[in-house]
């Protein structure tokens, strides 16, 4: 895939596989956002060490996931929430059961096709770029808005009405689309 790190692009196709087994048992696969949503869209301009995944069942999700090889780290000093695969060497941590606490539109989450290794469901770019605005302004995370006008200005066909109603909801009305194309 254009762009990618071939770790990135493998741990895609395993989250793929996860999520065709979870599809097979009869859940909800999960939702990819955060990073590795920013670096699927920006074509890995921006890179993540991580995914940060959504899903409902995080219980059978952690099940399919040591199934598939991933372990989830112990001992002194060592992450427990997360799962890291020992070949990929990227976590996996399941960071809450609802997408952006309910605020996101699920019929906007996009589909991404890995062929034969099955499809991942991922963030749509409106919500993720809210979401980056969001928390850019709550002053935690300034470099956050770096990111926004980066995936807004790489993804096309964008929502202009929802992603305008979600940012100011992630912003408490102080942003809107303007501020993605003004110079900071």
């Amino acid at each position: 895939m254009a762009g990618w790190r071939a770790q990135f692009e493998d741990a895609l196709r395993v989250l793929a596989r996860v999520s065709m087994a979870m599809d097979e048992a009869g859940h909800r696969p999960p939702i990819l956002v955060g990073g590795a949503a920013v670096e699927v869209y920006t074509q890995g301009q921006i890179a993540t060490g991580d995914f940060d995944l959504i899903c409902g069942r995080q219980d059978l999700l952690e099940g399919v996931l040591a199934r598939f090889g991933f372990e989830r780290p112990s001992g002194p000093g060592k992450s427990t929430r997360g799962w890291i695969h020992p070949q990929l060497g990227m976590g996996f941590e399941v960071v809450s059961d609802t997408l952006l606490g309910g605020l996101a539109d699920r019929a906007m989450v996009r589909v991404l096709e890995l062929g034969e290794d099955g499809a991942v469901a991922i963030i749509a770019p409106e919500d993720i770029i809210a979401d980056r605005m969001g928390q850019y302004a709550s002053g935690s995370a300034p470099e956050m808005l770096g990111q926004a006008r980066a995936l807004y200005a790489l993804c096309d066909g964008l929502d202009m009405a929802y992603m305008e109603r979600r940012i100011s909801e992630e912003t408490v009305g102080r942003y809107g689309l303007q501020d993605l194309a003004d110079e900071a």
